[in-house]
């Protein structure tokens, strides 16, 4: 009966976890963390928060550097998004916005507010809200290219290194803990905020 207490969880979703921190340090990680970040500004639809949290898990004493590292190729991928909404919005923008199931009311009513202030963008890129929907909006807005890089910059930043890396540097191993010990419950909260981005692009569109 105490064996069957102390054995440790198992599952889908927490093989997954386990495979994820084997290979966190694997020489290809970081190369991998900075493809999933640039796409995800983009065109990707997942957050490359369920990337970064592992490896910085893994590597607490680099966290942040891991966190500064994802928040670059974040940046970089958003000046790409940037570009799809300034050059090629009806083209590529209109393939994107369809394939993730954007409503052009959406993308419309981040485009005026872009156009009124940029630094909405700091603000949103902060929030649940798909990151790909902020910059391509920004470009669709034209909204000057130096002031879209300041924004997103400073909210990527924040989110990544002051917010998720500090915490997993200075918290780490509490955080472990945690995460090992409810990662079902905090992998749905985690969609539940990948669904609430898209419910506040509804909420924006009215």
């Amino acid at each position: 009966m105490i064996d069957d207490v102390a054995k440790p969880k198992t599952g889908p979703v927490r093989r997954l976890y386990a495979w994820m921190l084997r290979h966190a340090q694997g020489r290809h990680a970081k190369a991998a963390l900075a493809c999933f970040a640039f796409a995800e500004a983009s065109c990707f639809p997942i957050p490359p928060d369920v990337m970064l949290l592992p490896m910085m898990l893994a590597d607490r004493k680099n966290a942040i550097k891991l966190a500064a590292w994802c928040a670059l190729w974040s940046v970089i991928g958003g000046m790409l998004g940037y570009t799809i909404g300034a050059v090629f919005w009806d083209t590529a923008g209109q393939w994107i916005i369809h394939a993730l199931h954007i409503a052009q009311s959406q993308v419309d009513a981040l485009q005026r507010k872009y156009q009124e202030n940029a630094y909405w963008i700091a603000i949103q890129g902060l929030t649940p809200i798909p990151f790909k929907l902020v910059t391509i909006s920004s470009g669709l807005a034209k909204v000057p290219f130096g002031a879209f890089l300041f924004y997103a910059a400073l909210a990527r930043s924040v989110r990544f290194v002051v917010i998720e890396g500090a915490l997993v540097h200075f918290f780490g191993d509490q955080a472990k803990i945690i995460l090992e010990k409810y990662l079902e419950p905090v992998l749905i909260g985690f969609l539940v905020l990948v669904v609430l981005g898209f419910v506040l692009m509804g909420y924006l569109a009215r």
